[in-house]
């Protein structure tokens, strides 16, 4: 994989994105005015969404997907990391509490003090589903490979 790339896709691409997500059999979708980041080897093979939070609260980290055959190489955590630290600022998310020591090794900690907005999603999302949410303040970490 020595033409990995992790970037920034420019709003125009975003419909590439939403086919990844479709490939793969996941209804997540990437929605205009996310940043779009994505792990690329000539293709797309992994992306996430940083969506902004009402009142500049920070970013809340959606639609972490890895093409299948891609998963357990580390490239989730370089996606992660890359976008995160490119971004600046405050990144949330939510996701199943299995999956916490994945986020907490990216520094993400577990928060119940989120954002009014994201707040009331999480409410909402409790209601069917166990779910954590977490938090990572704007500074770079060392690479985590």
């Amino acid at each position: 994989m020595s033409d990995l790339t992790f970037s920034l896709l420019p709003d125009a691409m975003q419909p590439l994105l939403n086919k990844f997500y479709r490939a793969h059999q996941n209804g997540m979708q990437a929605k205009t005015g996310d940043q779009m980041w994505v792990a690329k080897a000539g293709e797309i093979i992994g992306g996430l969404c940083l969506r902004p939070v009402a009142q500049d609260a920070g970013l809340w980290l959606t639609g972490l997907l890895v093409a299948p055959g891609m998963r357990r190489k580390g490239l989730a955590s370089q996606l992660v990391n890359t976008a995160c630290s490119q971004a600046g600022g405050s990144v949330w998310l939510f996701c199943h509490p299995s999956l916490a020591g994945f986020y907490s090794a990216l520094g993400f900690a577990e928060t119940e003090h989120l954002p009014q907005q994201l707040a009331e999603r999480l409410n909402r999302y409790r209601r069917s589903k166990p779910l954590v949410a977490l938090h990572r303040d704007g500074q770079p970490l060392a690479c985590t490979g």
